[in-house]
């Protein structure tokens, strides 16, 4: 089973690990999160990385599911990626996040390809028909 780390800014990596907790019925096992907060030691980050690297991957690698490309914690986490072992998507979401638990049974590229899939098909604009207007109500 693919590890998934969630690596992104203040608590949003938390925040997704909850939501798909709430979404599943109970917390996903092999799914963790790295915290990145304005005063930490990239540095630091990187060791905790790569120890938290350690405790997901069970031989099926692990996926790392950044926030944007270009912060801290994309920059951390592509240092960790190793071909065919760890690999990386930026621009994580919860629709990401569930789609990677999806699919996480099957070969490591698979699963980052569902999970760009699901942050791609997770993005649309809403149809005026469907809110009900309630705002032009007030």
């Amino acid at each position: 089973m693919v590890g998934i780390l969630i690596f992104a800014h203040d608590t949003l990596g938390e925040s997704l690990v909850r939501c798909a907790s709430h979404v599943m019925g109970s917390r996903p096992f092999r799914l963790k999160h790295l915290n990145v907060g304005v005063r930490d030691d990239p540095q630091a980050l990187l060791q905790r990385g790569i120890k938290l690297l350690k405790q997901l991957d069970d031989g099926s690698g692990v996926l790392i599911l950044s926030d944007m490309c270009g912060g801290t914690p994309c920059n951390i986490a592509s240092r960790l990626l190793v071909p065919g072992k760890v690999e990386g998507v930026a621009g994580v979401s919860l629709p990401m996040v569930l789609r990677a638990l999806t699919y996480r049974n099957e070969p490591l590229p698979m699963v980052a390809a569902k999970a760009m899939s699901g942050g791609c098909e997770g993005v649309m604009r809403l149809p005026v028909e469907s809110c009900g207007h309630a705002a032009a109500a007030g």
